[in-house]
């Protein structure tokens, strides 16, 4: 396969030439091949395929066309070239010179220049004229391109015409001078300002006799240059005018037009690299790499960042390591974009330091923007220069400081991005890692410094820096100077939130004043978004959040947003979602009393909290509809987002989750209880249960403060319920008891009925089975005389819990159905997971083992639709345990270990329990009873520290079972006689799987005379 791009764009295969399709896909492969053998990253096809607007599922669609373009072309799957490859952050077209005519092109004029250079005229002609015959014209002449793409396209026409002045010198030194007349006036009336064009025609025009045409040739390009750029022709022309004048012009080619005057040295201009330069081991190889690769384009790159993160201090490391690579020496210019007291530097002034320093004379600087950057590039063309361009403000002040030569490479350092650069590689500095800053702060603070201080003290400073170079810098400058100060001393000091800020300046060096910097060149709407977003208690918010802080609209609050950004002075990890770094929350913090007044910060707040609590409740009433009449309203808003269905609405949720529980914390009394009244099904649900615990303690605490009964009865059972899943029971009972209190009191029924389940809960996890059926009992009748269906459903699930161990496995069976009836009809698919969970057991102890398996298996699949945590983990071990008793040993292992893995990561102690029990059967039934005491005995540890005396019952019969297969009559007799101490105690004839009747069994199978080890 070849492509052909220097002219029409085109696919030529062995069958003739392929046909691309959509113009998209013409794009696509237009903006690869330009970037050929290089990674061209997502976002800048992107911006390719939609130069006028991305739309948000343009990644997706982006997919679909590569996909699309490898199947055309067939370039997947193999390893040959050609081949589109996908790479880290984009794609790559990799081509050799033989699949690419601008490849080709390159290798062909590098070995004519090569050839030329060497004194091999004729070997150099004919490869040039090769590069040159394979232009049909303008390159993707028949293709959509955007701006970036089509400036690579003028920088490779100035490669063209470079190779044809290569291919003229090679004419001239084989003495076709004659033949190149008319080629040449063409090229000169095309590219006038050309010298190098002239200064070839002026000799071939002598060569031919037509000495006064060389001369007349001369005065007109003079009168040109003076009338457009107001500079005179370069010594070298200059030179070959004399000769001309003087018939001394019939020496060999033209010389080369350079110099317009030799510069006094060439200039070395960097400034002193950083001794204790750290890190940034990435940025600095991928700064490398760009120059090594060398690719036919000028090469840029444009390096930002917030305030302090160190942009210079890598440009200038960086330009350090490249500089022998650059012969021709390196530029320096501050640009002074942001920089205390001083205005940013005017392009033309930046351009006369660097052409004065090129050796151009005062008397020849132009006086235009234009022409100095025209005799800029042209005092460039062909050097090898590196140009460091420092702290620049906008593109506007960057774009007429770029050369135009593949030769030079050119770092830009700005504290905002620079997006109309179109042809720079980005680099976007973050915060340094844990191991650099560490690094950084030890070598500026010196290793003797800090020999006696433990690392984690200094971790604990770099930490409250935030990670920032120039914060660590400051703070490591700090120690050092004050020899009497500990680490923790400095470490104290930084802890104070309100003062850390102040703490961070020594010298010259000040972080806030680097911060202030940055905040004052904002627009004044913007500086009042930045300090509204101060105020905000949670670590990140989206675009709705920002919007209730402004009061304004979602497309203002998005552009001030994007200001802030591009500014680094917020962070935009994902699209629409916004944070400070750490430092530069407490900078807004302590700004936003100068943009707004008290009364204004606080309707601020007011806004933004009841944006969390309305939306909070919109999203419960799509999750859990079927329970909107216990939940509390605030009223409906118009100025939420909207969910387009109960997936988007469950992951707002889980991601606003921590922003919610500072609302709570921080907000007004009412929307803490709010809250802990909205979000407590939810929670359980997904097993959150830490949150949850705070969540409704936060609620408490404003509900007794502010004498709300209704309020502290809600946070009473919503604690209750996190208490339980924790299996701490004897703190549960507590809260439900005192609910229970106030809702008696208050005549409260729905309180009442939420107290009531609770306390069935605690009673049923003790084994207590008759205060449980009471309890649940009464819930019942409540629910129904309220007309609850919900809490008609917990109650009677609660009674098949109850009724199971109690050996009534069908009376159980028929409040678990009875329960799943109401949960099908209100659309309660928790409660129908619940209830299917009840079920399977209760058709397993019936006999029931398809029916069970069926029951268990459709409760996992509700679970994972709807992201029920704990309804997972209670599915899985009943899967688990179907498959264990069945003998379906493979199934069964790989369900124990997803609880096992599940109850890890939720802090589910219960089903840690289930699964470490499940898996010593299974060790024991494999022929690997050493393997299951150990499993079985962690269930019994686990068992004893919940207080779940059944569960110990169940660890001490497996227990039992291993030390009888291992031939231990004596530890077996003993741990079942415990087991049958426990059920007797408990009043149960069995537990799960375990029964008094079995435990006697099997003691009666055990001889008597061997004694008990333990005892």
């Amino acid at each position: 396969m070849r492509f052909r791009v220097l002219g029409t764009l085109e696919v030529r295969t062995g069958d003739g030439l392929s046909r691309l399709g959509a113009a998209k896909q013409r794009t696509l492969l237009a903006v690869l091949l330009v970037n050929v053998n290089r990674p061209v990253d997502v976002a800048r096809l992107v911006d390719a395929l939609w130069p006028r607007g991305s739309p948000r599922t343009a990644p997706v669609a982006l997919r679909t066309y590569v996909s699309a373009l490898r199947r055309v072309l067939g370039l997947a799957g193999h390893s040959e070239l050609p081949r589109l490859a996908t790479v880290p952050g984009g794609y790559q077209m990799c081509c050799a010179p033989t699949d690419l005519d601008l490849l080709a092109f390159e290798d062909f004029v590098s070995q004519g220049q090569q050839a030329l250079a060497d004194g091999h005229p004729a070997l150099a002609a004919e490869r040039l004229r090769r590069a040159l015959g394979l232009w049909r014209g303008r390159p993707f002449e028949d293709v959509a391109l955007d701006a970036g793409t089509r400036v690579e396209l003028i920088r490779l026409e100035e490669r063209r015409i470079a190779a044809e002045e290569a291919w003229i010198d090679t004419q001239l030194a084989l003495g076709h001078h004659e033949d190149l007349l008319a080629e040449l006036g063409s090229l000169t009336a095309a590219e006038p300002m050309r010298e190098r064009l002239w200064a070839q025609w002026m000799l071939a025009l002598h060569r031919s006799g037509r000495r006064a045409d060389a001369l007349r040739a001369y005065r007109d390009l003079r009168q040109h240059l003076v009338r457009e750029l107001g500079i005179e022709p370069s010594p070298p022309l200059q030179r070959l005018h004399v000769q001309i004048l003087t018939g001394h012009a019939d020496i060999g080619a033209p010389a080369r037009v350079a110099e317009r005057s030799a510069p006094p040295a060439v200039p070395r201009q960097l400034p002193a690299d950083i001794a204790s330069f750290t890190g940034r081991d990435t940025e600095l190889a991928r700064l490398l790499k760009l120059a090594a690769d060398r690719p036919p384009a000028l090469v840029i790159s444009s390096i930002d960042g917030m305030a302090g993160i160190g942009k210079t201090a890598l440009a200038v490391h960086a330009a350090h390591r490249l500089a022998d690579r650059f012969t021709d020496g390196q530029l320096f210019v501050d640009l002074h974009g942001f920089t205390k007291n001083v205005s940013p530097v005017r392009p033309a002034d930046a351009l006369d330091r660097m052409l004065r320093c090129l050796g151009v004379l005062g008397e020849q600087l132009p006086h235009d923007l234009d022409a100095r950057a025209a005799l800029f590039r042209t005092r460039l063309a062909g050097k090898r220069m590196l140009i460091l361009l420092d702290n620049a403000a906008t593109e506007a002040q960057v774009l007429p400081l770029l050369p135009g030569t593949a030769s030079c490479m050119v770092l830009i350092t700005s504290r905002t991005r620079l997006p109309g650069l179109t042809d720079a590689q980005p680099i976007s500095l973050n915060v340094l890692p844990a191991r650099e800053a560490l690094d950084l702060f030890i070598r500026t603070a010196g290793a003797r410094r800090l020999a006696d201080t433990p690392l984690h003290q200094i971790a604990e400073i770099v930490e409250l820096c935030g990670h920032l170079p120039l914060a660590i810098r400051v703070a490591a400058a700090r120690l050092r100077a004050r020899s009497n100060w500990p680490a923790a001393h400095l470490a104290d000091r930084l802890r104070d939130r309100r003062h850390r800020l102040a703490e961070l300046t020594v010298g010259g060096l000040s972080v806030p004043a680097t911060i202030d910097l940055s905040y004052r060149h904002l627009s004044s709407e913007a500086r009042r978004m930045y300090g509204l977003l101060g105020l905000h208690p949670g670590p990140d918010l989206d675009l709705h959040a920002a919007a209730a802080l402004t009061g304004k609209s979602l497309r203002y609050t998005g552009n001030l947003l994007d200001s802030l950004v591009d500014a680094h002075l917020v962070q935009e990890p994902v699209a629409r979602r916004y944070r400070f770094h750490d430092l530069l929350r407490a900078h807004a913090a302590a700004v936003s009393s100068t943009v707004d007044t008290e009364s204004e910060r606080q309707a601020a707040l007011i806004r933004l909290f009841g944006y969390y609590a309305a939306t909070a409740s919109v999203v419960m009433d799509m999750l859990y509809p079927y329970d909107s009449a216990n939940r509390p309203s605030l009223g409906q808003r118009t100025d939420i987002p909207s969910f387009a269905d109960r997936t988007q609405a469950a992951a707002w949720l889980d991601t606003e989750l921590t922003n919610l529980l500072a609302v709570a914390a921080h907000g007004r009394p009412r929307h803490a209880m709010h809250l802990s009244a909205t979000l407590r099904r939810h929670l359980h649900a997904r097993a959150h249960y830490r949150q949850a615990h705070a969540l409704h303690h936060d609620a408490l605490r404003a509900a007794r403060a502010t004498g709300n009964l209704d309020g502290e009865l809600t946070a009473l059972c919503g604690l209750g319920d996190v208490h339980i899943a924790r299996r701490q029971y004897r703190k549960a009972m507590t809260r439900f008891e005192r609910a229970l209190e106030i809702a008696e009191a208050a005549g409260n029924r729905a309180g009442e009925l939420s107290a009531r389940t609770g306390l069935g809960s605690v009673h049923q996890a003790w084994s207590q089975g008759a205060a449980a059926e009471e309890h649940f009992g009464r819930a019942l009748e409540i629910a129904r005389g309220i007309g609850d269906r919900t809490g008609q459903l917990n109650a009677l699930r609660g009674l098949g819990h109850v009724n199971r161990p109690m050996g009534r496995h069908d009376v159980s069976a028929d409040h678990f159905g009875q329960a799943l009836k109401i949960a099908r009809a209100t659309g309660n698919r928790e409660g129908e997971l619940n209830a299917l969970w009840g079920l399977g057991h209760a058709n397993w102890l019936r006999g029931r083992r398809g029916e069970a398996a069926t029951c268990h298996k459709q409760a996992l699949d509700i679970a994972r639709a709807t992201g029920n945590r704990l309804g997972e983990l209670c599915a899985l071990i009943g899967l688990a345990y179907v498959h264990l008793f069945q003998e379906m040993y493979e199934p069964a292992t790989d369900y124990y270990l997803q609880i096992l893995t599940i109850a890890l990561e939720v802090g589910d102690r219960n089903s840690e329990f289930e699964a470490l029990y499940g898996l010593g059967h299974l060790y024991r039934a494999t022929g690997h009873p050493d393997r299951a005491i150990t499993y079985h005995q962690a269930a019994l540890e686990i068992a004893r520290d919940l207080g779940q005396s059944s569960d110990q019952a169940r660890a001490l019969h497996g227990l039992a079972r291993t030390h009888q297969v291992l031939g231990q009559q004596g530890p077996a007799r003993a741990h079942w006689q415990r087991a049958l101490d426990i059920l007797t105690e408990l009043g149960l004839p069995e537990a799960e799987d375990l029964s008094a009747a079995d435990i006697r069994a099997h003691l009666a199978q055990i001889s008597t005379d061997e004694p008990d080890p333990l005892k």
